[in-house]
């Protein structure tokens, strides 16, 4: 079995749970809905639905001082707009990464 570089395995995991906390942090916590939170974001409503219904971003992120981080982009980026968008993802996967949270490449729950 081929093994998957740390980015790819961020691209196609940690980014859409990134992504779907984020997503709900805009929803429940400043009162946006799913097409201002997806045109803040730069994503389709429909990917705003999967983020909500967990199709989309499966990990689950439980640690409290990676949640507080992504508490901390969502309010960057309600403040910036979506300029911020990019630099606080990439923040938030150097946390990630810096955490060793992906180290075995198989994780359920962050």
């Amino acid at each position: 079995m081929k093994q998957q570089l740390p980015c790819e395995y961020m691209i196609w995991n940690g980014v859409p749970s990134i992504k779907k906390e984020i997503t709900k942090y805009l929803i429940n916590n400043f009162g946006l809905n799913q097409r201002e939170t997806a045109k803040l974001l730069g994503v389709t409503p429909a990917s705003i639905c999967m983020y909500m219904s967990k199709k989309r971003g499966k990990i689950e992120i439980i640690d409290e001082n990676i949640r507080m981080e992504i508490n901390i982009s969502a309010k960057r980026i309600i403040q910036n707009g979506e300029k911020a968008v990019p630099p606080e993802i990439c923040r938030i996967c150097k946390i990630l990464r810096r955490k060793q949270v992906f180290s075995t490449m198989e994780p359920k729950v962050l």
